[in-house]
């Protein structure tokens, strides 16, 4: 004879169905979130993080022997800067506020300044700062204040804006780093750091005055090139431009993109790497600067990646796509890391964030 299930039995049943339900939809919902996150981000997420949720220079694990050399899973403050600007290109608050904490609560130190580089397990042995890092920090928590209407993003940019203004620079410009253990500061500034849209939102917000970012503008209009690759850095005692010998197109590239925040064009830097590419169907990460010719074997993701940025400032979107479509060529090789841009079992996270970045903006 049919017996009716008791209200007790009924409520069990109920219980057990909707916490199936649940676990059903979040089995499902995280593998959506899986399958619309970009692989190389997963790549980053899965083998590229440290137990601390530092970002790890290297997949191998390694040891420096000189401390101004990154090794191995240790971390550095521009890992976390191209970090949060990917989020803020992608729209992620949830992946910048990680990044965000993860500032805050690693690299900023009681002076006030951010370390750039800790260990593996979040321990900082250096009391340096990397200027060029601090600006793209400062320049994205501003940003994503302005995107988000965060005050909190602000409040941090504007702390750190008033510790650069106070004890990194010299004459009346910004130098590279400061040792603040030591009370010594570099007497050079690398262009390559001279990010105008950092120093314009530190000028909008009233920590940096007019003259002092019009005098770093200058720096960058009226300087020289050789007919294709710029100088790499300004020695303030000296006032005078630095060649490098040996061309690192990351730096030329960087310094590119510094100057189309101004208005300038690379139109020789683009023109020749145009040609490079046209003849060769790869650019190599470094030239000579007398000969035109590679410096080395080796092509570089990170390098495709700020390219299709210049490309697609400079509105040369075929280019761009030609750049891109190579960069795309170096990912998941190593079928152990789907994904990444691993090359001999090892890779540098500057060479997954940029065309992380690159891939995203073409998007």
């Amino acid at each position: 004879m049919y017996k009716r299930p008791s209200g007790y039995v009924l409520i069990l049943l109920s219980v057990f169905l909707i916490g199936g339900s649940i676990v059903v939809f979040m089995h499902w919902k995280e593998n959506m979130r899986k399958s619309q996150t970009p692989s190389t981000e997963q790549f980053i997420e899965q083998y590229m993080t440290n137990a601390n949720g530092t970002l790890a220079s290297y997949l191998k694990a390694g040891t420096s022997t000189v401390p101004e050399i990154v090794a191995g899973r240790e971390a550095l403050s521009e890992s976390v800067g191209l970090w949060m600007q990917y989020a803020l290109l992608k729209q992620d608050k949830s992946l910048f506020d990680s990044g965000y904490e993860l500032l805050k609560s690693k690299f900023i130190k009681p002076e006030g300044y951010i370390a750039w580089k800790l260990e593996e397990d979040g321990q900082s042995n250096v009391s340096t700062n990397a200027l060029g890092d601090d600006f793209r920090i400062i320049d994205v928590l501003w940003k994503a204040a302005d995107q988000w209407d965060e005050e909190s993003y602000s409040v941090t940019a504007d702390e750190l804006s008033r510790t650069l203004v106070s004890s990194v620079m010299k004459d009346g410009m910004f130098v590279d780093f400061r040792d603040f253990a030591n009370d010594h500061a570099a007497g050079t500034l690398s262009l390559a750091y001279v990010d105008m849209s950092a120093l314009s939102n530190m000028t909008r917000s009233g920590v940096l005055e007019q003259s002092v970012y019009e005098r770093h503008k200058r720096l960058l209009t009226d300087m020289p090139d050789d007919g294709v690759f710029y100088p790499k850095m300004y020695d303030i005692d000296k006032k005078t431009y630095i060649y490098d010998d040996s061309v690192n197109l990351i730096d030329q590239l960087l310094v590119a993109l510094n100057c189309a925040q101004i208005g300038r064009s690379s139109d020789q830097l683009l023109t020749f790497l145009k040609t490079e590419f046209g003849q060769k169907h790869q650019i190599p990460g470094r030239y000579n600067r007398d000969t035109r010719l590679p410096d080395a074997p080796y092509e570089s993701p990170a390098v495709y990646g700020l390219s299709v940025l210049l490309a697609l400032k400079s509105g040369d979107t075929e280019f761009a796509r030609q750049l891109y479509d190579r960069m795309l060529q170096f990912r998941g090789q190593d079928p152990a890391y789907p994904g990444g841009y691993v090359f001999d079992k090892d890779t540098h996270l500057f060479d997954n964030l940029l065309p992380l970045i690159a891939e995203e903006t073409m998007n």
